[in-house]
């Protein structure tokens, strides 16, 4: 004998049913078979729903019901033939009859008892079985009908009540030794008092039916059919990269149902776990997938982690004060008042000192906790022995289950510190000796970043997702992209990083897509959004709310550089090539390092200094060795550097300029370049990484262009000027010429002054050979006096800059 059990989407319709029909079909030609079915999907809370609406003498109940009918009436119409269906109609309709006068009696007398929500809501199963029932017939004139309330009894205890095992067994016995079908149909989570009054088992008590009558009848197997292949590592609505679970024990089952596993009623396992009787978790829509076996009989893979689960909705009432030390029976009475008031504790925890004790409990049981707490505890309170309990509600428990997590050190280490690195605040802890659970409670917003974290940790062989939100997609943010494009399955399959793009931004345009964007695509996803907003744009990336979020600044933006600390301060990394943060007010830049530390939340800028060079890493590296930085030379701009060793006699200086534009060695507006500011602000950022405190104001900067190219306030202008000083440039290359040197822009800083110009570079200097776009530095530092440290390689252009920016995300992976 097998016990099989549909839930409610997998008889929500008749095609659905058509499904079911077939797997019971099936497996009766081996077994025979208990059917016990759910309502119709969606029917019990319409039912619900019509109860509340008819107490409060609202007619729109009666809508209600007629949608009801309608719904069950179309699915007998579509599962059984024409010329069987009069008398069923009549059936079906003779039991809304019923329903409707129950829910007119509410109406009039304007409530709704305990006893009668029991009977309304029963109507549910009542009428899917015997739907059910009857197109069974069809196909198998060897099977019946069996009313649940006839052989499950229970107390009063309506909304929930408890069955009475001894004379249940007994009624269920006695049937099915003189019943001789080969599959009985039975409704799922109704039954009855000795008085025959019916009850209900509790919201998924269809489970409960099935696992009573399984454990009476000592069956083979229980099957749950659901619309899941089984019950999964973690909620796969929230954790997109859940997977099924093979194999687990009862004692897990249990937890991790009671920890918000949806897919598996917390009672249903009590009945089944002294006989041993193998729960098996089915999809419907994929029988022939393999599912989730609930059994003593469980293989322990390397993993002590089963799964990851959680409950939503929670409230944390903490009880303290110096009254409660030492005192006996402060815990007793704390939960004799809520035993009395029937709320129920979920989570508990107590401090050593017995200073406090803190309680999780629902939502909805909050303010009654509250209320009845501070009342039996008034006289401690009026003496201020112990403090009013504070209560914090909208929190979350997530929970570690295992089995086999007691034999593995380390465990809530790995547990805590994945939460602390994604700054998910821990409120509260709770671990049973039994060591089968850990759990925690957090906020309710960060649950998704949790269970996605630890997930992480403990399932994806420690593939670490990161979530990329890009502003600025011109040369370097398409090189950017492009990039990530080509290297994504490399990254996951060599370095355990899962790279995922959820936004881009232009100044015109901006695109979210929480599944990750298609990097095929992306131009014309963000061409078709909406408008770029940067406020909007940060409250979207706050609501999102994702593991390991990365904000990738690719502008010369001012305001988008003020962005930084909001990011920051919500745990979002920040990526930049942008130099104005970085080489703004000291107070800013220290402000941002230090929001980075405490938040745990890794600010990043290497391209800030010679795009992919690894010029400020290095530093950070010497100041952090213990090394001091004494003295610092450097060409740091590549644009310029290309600029000067290109022009010549036979190129303008005017036209040299237009081309390190179109090559993209310049910013947008190249004054910028060739004013000397991106130089000064790039020496002022290493002066900083250095170890030492200045203001860019401080660094003298020799303009070698002339005031009027300077006072320009466009492009347009601005070459204009270069070709109207066209003899002021000739001059400056023709004193190079007679002092047989090459012009450098160069960039110093000694005995803690700093200066950026145009310089006359012999050719005994390390300068002096510097080609193309080519970047270098001299550190001079305790360790490297006679012979400074030399970095030197590609400081400019699109793919190096990207590159840079994208070895800072990969730096962030590997943390």
């Amino acid at each position: 004998m097998k016990a099989l059990k549909f839930g409610g989407t997998s008889v929500a319709n008749a095609q659905n049913i058509k499904l079911v029909l077939n797997i019971v079909l099936h497996q009766a030609k081996q077994d025979k078979l208990v059917v016990v079915v759910s309502a119709l999907s969606k029917v019990t809370d319409l039912l619900q729903l019509a109860a509340t609406k008819a107490a409060a003498k609202d007619e729109s109940y009666k809508e209600i019901v007629a949608e009801i009918e309608k719904k069950h009436l179309d699915t007998l119409k579509e599962l059984i033939p024409v010329s069987q269906q009069s008398s069923l109609l009549s059936h079906i309709k003779r039991i809304i009859n019923h329903l409707e006068t129950l829910l007119d009696g509410c109406f009039l007398l304007g409530e709704l008892s305990r006893r009668t929500s029991d009977t309304i809501l029963s109507f549910g199963e009542l009428l899917s079985s015997y739907i059910i029932a009857e197109a069974l017939k069809q196909n198998l004139k060897n099977s019946s009908y069996k009313d649940s309330r006839e052989l499950i009894k229970t107390n009063s205890n309506f909304g929930k009540a408890a069955v009475n095992f001894e004379l249940t067994n007994q009624n269920i016995t006695e049937f099915f030794a003189s019943d001789d079908s080969q599959v009985v149909v039975m409704p799922g989570f109704i039954a009855s008092t000795l008085d025959g009054i019916t009850t209900t088992l509790g919201r998924g008590g269809s489970d409960y039916t099935a696992a009573i009558i399984a454990g009476a009848l000592h069956a083979s197997d229980l099957e749950i059919w659901t619309d899941v292949n089984g019950m999964y590592t973690a909620n796969p609505k929230i954790v997109k990269q859940a997977r099924p679970i093979a194999s687990i024990s009862y004692q897990e089952a249990m937890e991790l149902s009671h920890f918000g596993a949806k897919v598996l009623f917390p009672p249903t396992i009590q009945p089944v776990l002294r006989k041993n009787i193998p729960i098996h978790i089915k999809n419907t829509f994929e029988p022939e997938a393999i599912g989730t076996c609930i059994s003593n009989n469980v293989f322990h893979h390397t993993n002590p982690v089963k799964g990851i689960s959680h409950i939503d909705n929670i409230t944390l009432i903490t009880l303290e004060g110096s009254g409660m030390i030492g005192v006996s029976g402060s815990s007793k009475r704390l939960f004799e008042v809520l035993s009395q008031e029937n709320i129920n504790v979920i989570f508990i925890t107590q401090a050593s000192s017995e200073h406090s004790i803190c309680i999780g409990i629902l939502n909805t049981d909050a303010d009654l906790a509250e209320n009845a707490i501070n009342k039996a505890f008034e006289i401690e309170i009026l003496q201020n022995k112990i403090d009013s309990c504070i209560v914090e509600k909208n929190l979350c428990i997530a929970a570690l289950v295992g089995e086999n997590m007691k034999n593995h050190q380390g465990l809530s280490g790995k547990m805590f510190s994945t939460l602390g690195k994604n700054n998910v605040n821990i409120r509260a802890i709770a671990q049973g000796a039994s060591e089968r659970n850990i759990s925690v409670v957090i906020n309710e917003r960060d649950v998704k970043k949790a269970l996605n974290s630890l997930h992480e940790r403990f399932f994806e062989d420690n593939t670490k997702q990161l979530n990329l939100f890009v502003m600025g997609v011109g040369n370097v943010g398409e090189k950017f992209i492009e990039q990530i494009n080509q290297q994504k399955k490399f990254l996951k399959d060599n370095l355990k990083i899962n790279l995922r793009v959820i936004a881009l931004s232009n100044s015109r345009k901006m695109h979210f897509d929480e599944d990750g964007i298609d990097l095929k695509s992306w131009q014309s996803a963000l061409e078709n959004s909406e408008e770029a907003n940067k406020e909007l744009f940060i409250e979207k990336v706050k609501k999102l709310n994702l593991r390991n979020s990365i904000f990738v600044d690719i502008t010369a933006n001012e305001t988008v550089s003020r962005t930084y600390e909001h990011y920051l301060r919500e745990n979002v990394a920040v990526v930049t090539c942008n130099k104005i943060a970085c080489s703004s007010a000291y107070d800013n830049y220290k402000n941002l390092k230090n929001l980075s530390r405490k938040f745990n939340a890794p600010f990043l800028f290497e391209t800030n200094v010679g795009a992919g060079l690894p010029i400020i890493d290095t530093v950070k590296n010497l100041v952090a060795s213990g090394d001091k930085v004494n003295k610092i030379q450097a060409v740091l701009s590549g644009s310029l550097n290309f600029i000067f060793n290109n022009f010549d006699e036979r190129s303008s200086f005017h036209d040299v300029v237009k081309e390190a534009g179109v090559q993209g060695f310049t910013e947008p507006d190249p004054k910028i370049d060739l004013s000397g500011i991106d130089v000064a602000r790039k020496i002022l950022i290493l002066i900083r990484e250095s170890g030492y405190q200045m203001e860019i104001e401080e660094i003298e900067n020799k303009s070698f262009l002339p005031a009027a190219c300077m006072d320009t306030s466009n492009n347009e202008d601005f070459f204009k000027s270069l070709i109207e000083h066209k003899s002021h440039f000739e001059g400056i290359l023709a004193e190079a010429k007679e002092k047989d040197s090459r012009l450098k822009f160069v960039a110093q800083f000694e005995n803690g002054k700093a200066s950026v110009d145009l310089q006359f570079i012999p050719k005994d200097h390390p300068f002096y050979n510097l080609e193309g776009k080519d970047n270098i530095v001299l550190f001079y530092t305790d360790r490297y006096v006679d012979q400074p440290l030399l970095i030197k390689g590609a400081g400019a252009g699109a793919a190096v800059t990207a590159s840079g920016i994208f070895a800072d995300v990969i730096r962030i992976g590997n943390v």
